[in-house]
């Protein structure tokens, strides 16, 4: 009997957002907002928390910095209950400047800060990967974790962002998880491409691409189509969409790691993405099961 559900490797950081009418510069120097806040976000942060919100026993592992972004998150953690281990990171904790416009839209200024070959230390998250039932990787820092949860039988799964799918770090993540997560932002016209030379090349037995308004694709190894599914209707005002492809994939994979079908799974993803965009900041209002379980029943009406 594993002691997580799921354990999630790497991918926490600071998101400086900032409210601006326009996702674009306006002339002259300088523009009034309102609103600038930092929030503890990146994708293993929000993949974590969702998972933990939604009741799976939820191990997190990342690397942390000794700076004041790292004790925001470490606060974070304590106050969410979330059973977390922070690995020392040298160059201090990633750090991000998301614009986030009227509509919610968002563009985000990356700052990973871990130099190029930096590795999460395997003795921080081998040991804790012979405990899980399923593992998270958010990551390229993680090598070694593919082999050791193939040998102990652990499904896993990736989420990968502003990836063309021609760079190989990327390549490092979709080649090798079970469950591949992508967005299709960096190469809209070529999704599907990508998306099956993954299933071709890889090991993945599914590949999902969200692509915001207009839904998410998803292809199976076992059939030949890939499957396209819509939006769920947001059921409050959509003010932030920060977060939400997060809150997609962990409904998603609940409901996968369940054995359900995938039009289930995708509509659990659906109403979960539509749900994190009606608040503000990164992953500050998770959704839980029961909310999960009561929209998804509204959403099918």
């Amino acid at each position: 009997m594993a002691d997580f559900d799921v354990l999630v490797l790497g991918g926490v950081g600071v998101d400086t957002i900032v409210r601006v009418p326009e996702l674009s510069i306006p002339s002259g120097d300088y523009l009034p907002v309102s609103g600038v806040g930092d929030y503890v976000g990146h994708s293993g942060n929000g993949v974590a928390l969702g998972f933990s919100a939604l009741g799976l026993r939820t191990k997190f592992a990342a690397l942390v910095g000794d700076d004041p972004q790292g004790e925001l998150i470490r606060a974070r953690y304590a106050a969410a209950g979330l059973n977390f281990v922070a690995c020392p990171a040298p160059n201090g904790t990633p750090r991000s400047i998301n614009l986030v416009d009227a509509a919610g839209r968002r563009f985000s200024f990356f700052d990973g800060r871990h130099p190029a070959g930096t590795l999460m230390p395997e003795d921080s998250y081998l040991p804790l990967l012979e405990r899980a039932a399923h593992v998270h990787v958010a990551t390229t820092q993680t090598p070694a974790v593919w082999a050791a949860a193939r040998e102990l039988g652990i499904s896993t799964s990736t989420d990968i962002h502003a990836w063309d799918g021609a760079d190989e770090w990327g390549w490092s993540l979709a080649g090798e998880a079970d469950v591949v997560f992508l967005s299709s932002a960096a190469a809209p016209d070529r999704i599907e491409d990508i998306m099956r030379r993954i299933v071709t090349e890889g090991r993945a037995s599914i590949v999902v691409a969200t692509e915001g308004e207009a839904g998410s694709r998803v292809l199976a190894r076992r059939g030949e189509d890939v499957l396209r599914f819509p939006i769920a209707r947001p059921e409050r005002p959509v003010v932030d969409s920060n977060g939400a492809g997060d809150a997609y994939s962990t409904a998603f994979m609940s409901r996968w790691l369940r054995g359900r079908p995938l039009p289930e799974c995708a509509l659990a993803g659906a109403v979960s993405g539509a749900f994190a965009c009606g608040a503000a900041g990164t992953h500050e209002e998770l959704i839980t099961e029961p909310q999960l379980a009561a929209a998804v029943a509204r959403a099918t009406r």
